[in-house]
């Protein structure tokens, strides 16, 4: 609350200072800016944006600094029509929108910081895990490959016939479903997590919430919808009765337009910004090694759609044919071929590759429609081939040239790890999810993770 306090002073000070002349006291406008000082802590405060359970975590965060911003810019220009002042523009225009968007930089500054101390064990909620053994053991790899979440498994309690295996797979504590307040309190745990099972459920869940009262100890339910997000899940109340909503995914309507209309102009201005990239790499494919410029390759897209997708040739000609001799150098897993020191790979497209500029092509099937800037990987035909009906629902959505595979490890990621990033795009698809996965992109791409 400090930090915002004091940007909204410090942008209120520019406002007055920016002008012709010193203001007077008693001027509307040197009030309207010193109401900025107070209200801007405050409108976060009222779109619980301090609240400690958005922080680190997800995008609600950002959403409610964005309310807020809102609501001051809505305020300001209230006020200044129903008191008739003569604001400036430029604390209106300029300082408000600012001013909240410095606010969102440094939250998400302070939240670097924090993954980075949560990783290293710093600034974590200590987790007892409740439930069934298989469901337990599920959640626990769950929380321990997103330790960054600030989750940390301390031990697990599950039934009598499940502790023996539970305890074999993980390097935990493990006890019964009925010791579960003592195990929290051995292992010094503020949180118990319970994961959805018979065991856990109706009275047994209500008997736990007894027990933990007055512990200071959160409890959360796991719903068993893992890659179901936020915006699809809604607590609705039937006479009493609180039961989860879980909304449809929506592959049409308003957003899908806005989604293609914003990949084609980016597409568009991203060619012609990036004309003289293309020729230079283009010359630079073409000297290092006989064989045209750009390798085309079918592709998978949209409802089971091929396309011919584009990239840079990063590989000597013939390189598809030569797959079969390379097989057993294979290190990827599923139905992907990856090989990471691959002896097809020209010097210029192991560069190409790590930096994936070799991908920049994909922006023409972008600008054509068979493509998206955020979406799943584009998968090959025979690997479409042998999917089944679970995998089959990543061709719902067009193929992105990034996606949440990108940011997540790329060619690193295990075949079930990839797939159930693409089904968790599919399912839980939003413009401010596309924003975020940009973001993160150039990160993924500047360091390289993945990228062979």
């Amino acid at each position: 609350m400090v930090t915002e306090t004091l940007l909204a002073a410090a942008a209120a000070t520019i406002v007055l200072l920016a002008l012709d002349g010193p203001v007077p006291v008693a001027s509307g406008l040197f009030w309207a800016s010193a109401s900025v000082v107070l209200a801007w802590p405050a409108l976060l405060a009222i779109t619980g944006a301090y609240e400690e359970r958005s922080f680190g975590i997800g995008s609600d965060e950002f959403h409610r600094v964005s309310r807020a911003g809102l609501l001051l810019l809505a305020g300001l220009g209230f006020v200044s029509y129903a008191a008739d002042l003569d604001l400036s523009r430029a604390l209106v225009v300029v300082a408000v929108p600012s001013l909240a968007l410095v606010t969102l930089v440094g939250r998400y500054a302070a939240r670097r910081s924090l993954h980075r101390q949560r990783v290293q064990g710093r600034c974590v909620k200590r987790v007892v895990v409740v439930g069934r053994g298989g469901a337990v053991l599920e959640l626990v790899d769950r929380l321990r490959r997103t330790s960054h979440a600030g989750l940390e498994v301390v031990a697990a309690c599950v039934t009598p016939d499940d502790r023996a295996r539970v305890a074999r797979a993980v390097d935990l504590p493990v006890a019964g479903l009925d010791d579960v307040l003592e195990t929290a309190r051995r292992m010094n745990a503020d949180t118990i997590a319970v994961t959805s099972a018979s065991e856990t459920a109706s009275k047994y869940l209500r008997s736990l919430s007894w027990q933990l009262e007055g512990t200071g100890m959160e409890l959360l339910v796991a719903p068993g919808l893992v890659e179901v997000a936020g915006p699809r899940l809604h607590i609705r109340p039937f006479d009493g009765l609180p039961l989860l909503s879980v909304e449809q995914p929506r592959f049409e309507g308003w957003r899908r337009v806005v989604k293609g209309a914003i990949d084609r102009s980016v597409a568009l201005a991203a060619l012609v910004f990036l004309a003289p990239v293309f020729g230079a790499l283009a010359l630079a494919v073409r000297v290092s090694s006989p064989g045209p410029v750009f390798y085309r390759q079918q592709r998978v897209g949209l409802n089971g759609r091929e396309f011919t997708m584009l990239k840079f040739r990063s590989m000597v000609p013939g390189a598809d044919q030569q797959v079969a001799g390379l097989s057993d150098g294979n290190d990827a897993d599923g139905l992907l071929f990856k090989i990471r020191h691959d002896p097809r790979v020209t010097p210029v497209g192991r560069w190409l590759r790590r930096l994936s500029l070799d991908e920049l092509p994909q922006l023409v099937n972008v600008l054509t429609g068979s493509m998206s800037l955020v979406g799943p990987r584009p998968p090959l035909p025979q690997e479409v081939a042998r999917y089944d009906t679970s995998v089959s629902r990543r061709l719902l959505v067009k193929p992105g040239l990034t996606g949440l595979w990108q940011i997540s490890g790329r060619s690193d990621l295990p075949w079930e790890e990839a797939v159930r990033l693409d089904l968790r795009y599919v399912e839980n698809w939003s413009l401010a999810l596309d924003v975020q996965i940009l973001w993160k992109t150039a990160r993924a791409v500047v360091t390289a993770s993945g990228a062979y």
